[in-house]
């Protein structure tokens, strides 16, 4: 199975210098949808619901301290199949428009960070492990559901002065 550094060095290659916010929360989506298209994980290591969002600790834990990244030296872009470069660049085809801040009110609206958060309070911090199989059922049902909204109608919702 594909390693979630391999995963962070496929969506660097595509985006170049992103912030460290912004690739956790891609790097979320990029699981999430691999779920629903492919019916597996893309990588192993969890992901854990922190107050501002969903993160990958194995990733945190090398990028500690930076705001930015370009590149992800101890992954492999190579090492993905062509199933798993798709969806990659499939949810950056969706999300990468979009910035850290943005990405984490939106993962803040669904299901899976939600429920992992359960019982916690806004800013508490939460270690809590985002369920794969959650992730995969919410996702999935966004997938068929024809009146679900638009990732950019949502954030635009949100930005206007009188929400």
């Amino acid at each position: 199975m594909t390693k979630v550094d391999d995963v962070a060095a496929a969506i660097l290659e595509r985006t170049g210098r992103i912030s460290t916010f912004k690739l956790q929360k891609l790097v979320y989506y990029s699981q999430a949808w691999h779920l629903v298209w492919d019916d597996q994980c893309l990588f192993d290591e969890e992901i854990e619901a922190w107050a501002n969002g969903p993160v990958c600790r194995h990733l945190y834990d090398q990028h500690k301290g930076r705001y930015l990244v370009d590149s992800w030296p101890s992954g492999n872009a190579k090492n993905l199949s062509d199933s798993e470069v798709t969806t990659i660049e499939a949810v950056l085809g969706s999300y990468n428009h979009l910035d850290g801040r943005q990405l984490s009110a939106l993962t803040h609206e669904e299901r899976p960070w939600v429920e992992a958060r359960e019982g916690l309070q806004s800013g508490d911090r939460g270690v809590r492990v985002i369920d794969v199989d959650i992730m995969a059922d919410y996702y999935l049902g966004l997938a068929s559901d024809d009146s679900a909204i638009d990732i950019v109608e949502l954030l635009d919702a949100e930005d206007s002065p009188n929400s």
